[in-house]
Parts: structure tokens; C-alpha cells; sequence
């Protein structure tokens, strides 16, 4: 018998397949799901979550059809691809949805964030902060003699990356409004 060959019963495992299970890989997913604005609506979208034990990374709601009472979720959250269809296919089973839309998987889209950034600071730290805030293209809404309150939109990442050189110099309170996207093109 050669050395090559693989007795019944051994092991199937390959030192060659070391590339994970890609149905097994978490990926951040924004999900839009447009309602009835009426109440509840919100309550029921968020129920589903809570009760399977789904995290949501982000949540904005806002009408967006005052005359059809209808109003927008953008969802942002993580799972498998097995969850993240779960997830779809339960939120368009609840009757107050007219329609969810994976914005991740179905095409290009584009995302912004507002935030609100109050930097405390004195000195060369309050020139420092103003400097990186001209390049962020943030905007200062409230100005004391000790505070800076700075607004900035932007990518989540882009609103991380400036709360990353803001905490060195004084970075005291943030808000965020969450994400809200919508599909590129026609």
C-alpha cells in the first residue's frame, strides 16, 4: 500500500484546507426596511431582534412618506450569512413591512453618520483639535472658552477615526445619530 493512500475511517482534515468556512464568518450588514408608521411598528423590528438574541450595531427611524404613513429603518448588524437571511426573511413576514432591502448585498450604497463631538481642552491641545477638525471638514456648533462642540458627517469609520485623535486632546462627549444609507444609482 503506498503512503499516499488514506485508510477507511481516518481523518478527512487537510493541512492544505486552512481557509475558514466562509458560512461561518460574521460580516456587518445595513438592512433597510420600510413600515408603516404607526405605533408599534418600531417595537415589532426591534422585538425580532431582541428575542433571537441578534445585536444591532446601529438604528435609525424616520418617516419618509408623509402622506402613504410610511417611515424607514436602517439597520445596521452583524452574522452569518445564514442569520443575516434569517433575519430578511423574518423582518418581511411582519405585517406592518412593505419592504427590506439588504443594501450590503445588493448593490453599491452610500452611508453617513452625524455626530456630535464635545472636546474640553486648553492650550496647544484646543489649537491641535481645531487643526484636525478643519481636516475632517467638522464643523464647530458651540465654542467656549474651555469646550469645543464640534458636528461631523461622515462613514462610521470616518466618525471613529476622528474620535481616535480627539480622545488625546480632551475628547469628553459624543452622540451619534446612526447610520442611514440608501442605494446608489437610478
Amino acid at each position: 500500500m503506498s503512503a499516499l493512500h488514506i485508510k477507511k475511517g481516518s481523518s478527512k482534515h487537510s493541512a492544505y484546507n486552512l481557509r475558514p468556512n466562509f458560512s461561518d464568518v460574521e460580516e456587518a450588514h445595513t438592512i433597510a426596511v420600510l413600515v408603516d408608521n404607526e405605533a408599534g411598528a418600531l417595537a415589532r423590528v426591534i422585538g425580532l431582534f431582541s428575542g433571537r438574541g441578534y445585536n444591532i450595531e446601529s438604528l435609525t427611524v424616520a418617516e419618509v412618506d408623509h402622506s402613504g404613513k410610511l417611515s424607514r429603518i436602517t439597520i445596521v448588524t452583524k452574522g452569518t450569512p445564514q442569520v443575516i437571511e434569517q433575519i430578511k426573511a423574518q423582518l418581511g413576514r411582519i405585517v406592518l413591512v412593505h419592504e427590506v432591502h439588504d443594501l450590503t448585498v445588493e448593490g453599491p450604497f452610500v452611508e453617513r453618520e452625524l455626530a456630535l463631538f464635545r472636546v474640553s481642552s486648553t492650550g496647544d491641545k484646543r489649537v491641535e483639535a481645531l487643526r484636525l477638525a478643519d481636516i475632517f471638514r467638522a464643523h464647530v456648533v458651540d465654542s467656549t472658552l474651555e469646550s469645543f462642540v464640534f458636528q461631523l458627517t461622515g462613514t462610521p469609520d470616518k466618525i471613529d477615526a476622528f474620535a481616535d485623535l480627539m480622545r488625546p486632546l480632551g475628547l469628553s462627549e459624543v452622540a451619534r445619530t446612526g447610520v442611514a444609507a440608501m442605494s446608489r444609482g437610478a
